[in-house]
């Protein structure tokens, strides 16, 4: 009768309580299943909204360049003014240069005339004063001497008032000549002026062309950037829900490698169960003394084998960071560095993610894995080169990613090693202090 009890006891406890963790485990790997497909929508829905956002700043963008497109315009206007205005100028220096020369002309025979006239002066002083008209007739030795004075006299009459009224002249020349260079100086100096004020003018305008190009290039480069994190956010989460239900496949495939064993085990069990049944009969058929004694077999125990840790250390080196706050900002995983050339190799059993470069972490692995019971994801990033494992992958505990490096968004040769609880999100909310895990 104790043999009965001890075989259902056996049997109750092989098959019934091994299944039921079997159960857990896929009812959370569905959860977390579940909870990726939630952020990849929410991400979804974000991106949506952004694409919205993008829309109204292209709009606006537009804008700006309908403006830039206008002042462009207005530059060349200015440009070809100023073109007119410099030709001018030029012009106007030819005609101040031509001026001089014919003032230089005026001013020789002006100045030869003073000489004429000056000599003669100093000819009358010396015949003490005017000519005695009356004196030269008079002197005549007859008529016809007579009419050579007369027309001799009314000669140098007529040539000293042309002398006189060239002289004139030619002074009033020279004074409407300055007059004419001084007004042409003067409207230089304000053509000059006015050119001055079209180049500042040109200068302005550049200048607002260059803050409005530079807000439309700083605009275009946030809205790029802002794109970019949301797409590598998506591509993850995708990738993530991919790798996990691959996760759960391979766990359900364990799950059923365990539940033949526990067949087996059963089996193996009932067997030997039966073996005592006959070895007991034919012991109380041999003798009843033996049979009475006979001692009552011992319930097979079995123990989980653990080495301690969850993960093992996924490379050599110093551990200069861990997680928590870190000049004002949130460290999401445990830095470990050192100046030689050393491996990186994954940390538990796993299914790659993702092995891609990304502006911040650089060459990156991201990893799913599914350790009793328990959804984790773990990080490797800031390799030398790119990564040697490729999304989709399945690799065991110990496998070859890539060497430590400095990559991305980092300051010297390390790896930046994160541990999530569950499913990577772009917070990293789920990121858990490293080194509890860690042997």
């Amino acid at each position: 009768m104790k043999r009965k009890v001890l075989l259902a006891a056996l049997s109750l406890s092989l098959g019934v309580m091994p299944a039921l963790p079997g159960i857990a485990t896929a009812e959370s790997n569905q959860e977390k299943l579940e909870d990726v497909r939630e952020q990849r929508e929410n991400k979804l829905q974000e991106k949506k909204e952004t694409q919205g956002e993008i829309s109204d700043i292209q709009a606006e963008q537009e804008q700006v360049l309908d403006e830039i497109e206008k002042l462009e315009k207005q530059v060349k206007e200015t440009e070809s003014k100023i073109a007119t205005k410099q030709s001018e100028v030029d012009q106007t220096k030819a005609d101040i240069e031509k001026l001089k020369e014919e003032i230089a002309v005026l001013e020789k025979r002006i100045a030869e005339r003073d000489k004429l006239l000056k000599e003669r002066v100093k000819a009358m002083y010396q015949n003490g004063g005017s000519i005695d008209y009356l004196e030269v007739l008079m002197g005549a030795k007859n008529f016809g001497d007579l009419l050579d004075r007369v027309l001799a006299l009314n000669t140098i009459a007529e040539q000293d008032k042309e002398i006189l009224e060239q002289h004139k002249a030619d002074q009033e020349a020279v004074k409407q000549k300055k007059a004419e260079v001084e007004s042409k100086l003067a409207s230089l100096q304000d053509k000059l002026a006015e050119l001055e004020g079209l180049k500042a003018d040109l200068k302005s305008q550049k200048a607002e062309q260059d803050k409005l190009m530079a807000s439309l290039e700083k605009q275009e480069k946030e809205l790029h950037n802002h794109a970019m994190s949301l797409e590598e956010e998506a591509e993850t989460l995708k990738a993530q829900e991919a790798a996990i239900q691959k996760e759960i496949e391979r766990q359900k495939e364990l799950e059923r490698q365990r539940e033949l064993e526990r067949q087996r085990e059963l089996e193996r069990q009932r067997e030997l169960e039966r073996q005592r049944k006959a070895e007991a009969k034919e012991e109380e058929k041999s003798s009843q003394a033996s049979a009475s004694t006979q001692s009552e077999p011992e319930p097979v125990q079995t123990k989980a084998s653990s080495s301690g840790s969850i993960f093992s250390w996924p490379t050599s080196g110093i551990v200069t960071s861990t997680v928590g706050q870190r000049w004002g900002r949130f460290h999401s995983g445990l830095d470990i560095a050192t100046n030689s050339k050393v491996a990186i190799r994954a940390a538990a059993d796993g299914t790659v993610i993702r092995a891609f470069y990304d502006d911040s972490y650089g060459n990156v692995v991201f990893m799913s894995h599914y350790i009793n019971g328990q959804q984790y994801t773990t990080v490797y990033a800031h390799m030398r080169n790119a990564p040697a494992v490729s999304a989709g992958q399945s690799i065991s505990q110990g496998t070859f990613l890539g060497h430590m490096g400095n990559t991305g968004n980092s300051t010297g040769q390390h790896l930046h090693f994160e541990i999530h609880e569950g499913p990577w999100n772009g917070s990293r909310s789920n990121a858990v202090p490293v080194l509890p895990y860690l042997p």
